[in-house]
């Protein structure tokens, strides 16, 4: 099957080709957080669905060039650095190293670029395009002092998001960076240095100031991956202004298509509302670990629904994810003791499904009900005595592939001293038949957190 996607930008399903096959590569922008708090699990969401897209892609045999960027200037960080009375830097700083911590959390693969807007040679990437427009007439400093961008000069605005600017209502110029759609106007490239902005600022050739949101990602971009990207993502609310903007300034000044695919997913919602911090109804990642989750089950819970589907977030679906993810610990575990030491042909391994899902614009629902068949399937087998350790092998090796896709390997816990002696203690009473002491010290060691699970193979320990 080939692989396919649904394109924002036409609104249609898509047989994916790169701009150039023969490379096999795939230049793909993310867009990351703005670094003015901590990030919420909706924003993380999108970076897990970004994430499954980069390791597809990976397993379909591409090399993938992948920017995540760090916005660490625009209204937001500014007033929030000078209400915290921090230096820009400094501020945002926090905001960067937890969200890197995040993403390990998430065990999210790493991208190519982490790039931060305020970085010199993104600032002067940005000057350089904001000269191009005002060259070419396509952008103009206002009485502000401030550089803004004619959509008059771009026909095509409003493409991505599928706008009819003659039905909406004028407005002039925008200032700020986040607007409404009826607020359709020129938006500024470069914001000139006002009193608000403290000692945030750059020498330009219009005076100080600093740039506007958009462009940076637009220089970010072009900066690290070239004027032609094969695939943007972000979160629909991305699509306009951000990605509406990205566009028309890129463009405009390369000349060529800025992005071949545009892929967005939907928002995470709370009880049918989208889950944000203006309205008061979100969660951090830290909040979830604070109150017992792990990681791997939020990275479970947010990964487990198609990306272009609202995701209702509850705690029943993170109990929901922390039992499936117990049944493929088991099934793993299962596999490892009856697994011998090569690999033999198998009905069950060969079977591609799973990817061949993945290939349908990523519908992940799809491929982990083919995974679930080949692990009832397979345990099944198991119970009949009908799956030799060759085939047990070849079952594992499938579960490492389908894993390198999933990214829901098991953190390995170091295993504390005090633990491994109740466990020798414990090993010694079984042998003695003291099933009552043995009884006893598998109920202390599960209060301290470690859980024992007795096989043919002898006694495990896993986290409670």
């Amino acid at each position: 099957m080939p692989l396919r996607f649904t394109n924002t930008l036409s609104r249609s399903l898509e047989v994916f080709t790169p701009r150039d096959p023969a490379q096999r590569e795939v230049r793909l922008y993310t867009c990351g957080p703005t670094v003015y708090s901590y990030a919420h699990i909706g924003n993380c969401r999108a970076y897990i669905f970004e994430d499954l897209l980069q390791r597809h892609l990976e397993d379909r045999g591409y090399h993938v060039l992948r920017v995540l960027n760090l916005t660490d200037v625009d209204d937001k960080t500014i007033r929030n650095s000078r209400a915290a009375g921090l230096p820009l830097a400094d501020f945002t700083a926090v905001f960067k190293q937890a969200f890197l911590e995040d993403l390990q959390t998430l065990n999210t693969r790493p991208a190519t670029f982490y790039p931060a807007a305020t970085e010199p040679r993104f600032i002067a990437k940005m000057i350089e395009m904001i000269a191009d427009l005002l060259a070419k007439d396509i952008a103009y400093q206002a009485e502000d002092r401030s550089i803004y961008f004619r959509l008059s000069r771009f026909p095509n605005y409003g493409k991505l998001a599928h706008l009819n600017l003659d039905e909406l209502r004028p407005s002039g110029r925008i200032a700020h960076d986040e607007y409404e759609k009826e607020n359709i106007g020129d938006f500024a490239l470069w914001k000139a240095w006002d009193e608000d902005d403290g000692d945030v600022k750059w020498d330009s050739p219009w005076g100080a100031g600093r740039p506007g949101w958009h462009i940076e990602c637009s220089a970010m971009a072009i900066a690290l991956l070239g004027p032609e990207l094969d695939i943007h993502c972000g979160g629909v609310d991305n699509i306009f202004p951000h990605h509406e903007a990205e566009i028309a300034q890129s463009e405009c000044c390369t000349g060529l298509t800025f992005a071949r695919y545009w892929l967005h997913c939907a928002h995470l919602m709370v009880d049918g509302r989208k889950m944000a911090k203006s309205e008061g109804n979100f969660f951090t990642l830290r909040d979830l670990l604070e109150k017992g989750w792990t990681g791997r089950e939020v990275r479970y819970a947010l990964l487990c629904v198609h990306y272009r589907l609202p995701l209702n977030f509850t705690f029943d679906g993170l109990a929901a994810a922390r039992k499936t993810l117990q049944r493929i610990d088991d099934w793993v575990a299962r596999l490892e003791r009856h697994a011998g030491p090569v690999a033999e042909p198998h009905e069950l391994a060969g079977r591609t499904g799973f990817q061949d899902s993945l290939d349908d614009d990523l519908n992940i629902s799809g491929a982990l009900g083919h995974f679930f068949i080949l692990l009832n399937e397979s345990n099944a087998l198991l119970d009949a005595g009908n799956l030799t350790p060759g085939a047990t092998r070849s079952l594992l090796n499938v579960w490492q592939r389908i894993n390198r896709v999933l990214g829901m390997e098991k953190p390995v816990a170091e295993i504390p001293a005090e633990i491994l002696d109740l466990m020798e203690e414990r090993n010694n009473a079984r042998v003695n038949k003291n099933w009552a002491e043995s009884d006893r010290l598998r109920d202390v060691i599960l209060t301290k957190g470690w859980s024992v699970k007795d096989g043919k193979q002898g006694a495990s320990l896993t986290p409670a």
